[in-house]
């Protein structure tokens, strides 16, 4: 029945995003951690990636959390020499976090997530009224 796989890709969409979501909560949460030696890099920028696959079972696509990049854009830079971690020019490598950016990643994957919610509900509104025509 159609209806069940539309549930079954909402579903999907779900999960992968509530791993993207996860994936952006530790980039905000790491955003100010440095590292705390001079050779050590600091937190490095994760990016979720997705892939669909077609899932036998469902006899669908479906979507799902793929690989989990690094960003390999340069660190930021700051002045401190008194930081343990300090190279000899007195500055620290600081993450690659943009907190805004990861803000507006959530915000897109909060609104995401809502939709396929939404599309869940719906579907188990179709679903209820035929069952409710069926009993008639």
């Amino acid at each position: 029945m159609d209806l069940i796989k539309s549930l079954f890709i909402s579903a999907s969409g779900l999960k992968a995003q509530t791993g993207r979501m996860k994936v952006i909560a530790e980039n905000i949460a790491n955003a100010n951690s440095v590292a705390t030696t001079p050779e050590q890099d600091p937190y490095r920028r994760k990016i979720p990636t997705f892939r669909s696959h077609f899932d036998k079972e469902v006899g669908a696509d479906v979507v799902e959390l793929g690989r989990i990049a690094e960003d390999q854009s340069e660190f930021k830079t700051r002045h401190e020499p008194g930081h343990p971690a300090a190279d000899a020019n007195g500055m620290i490598r600081e993450p690659n976090v943009s907190t805004l950016v990861e803000t507006v990643d959530m915000q897109q994957a909060q609104r995401s997530y809502e939709a396929n919610l939404n599309a869940i509900q719906a579907t188990r509104q179709m679903l209820q009224r035929t069952i409710d025509i069926l009993r008639a």
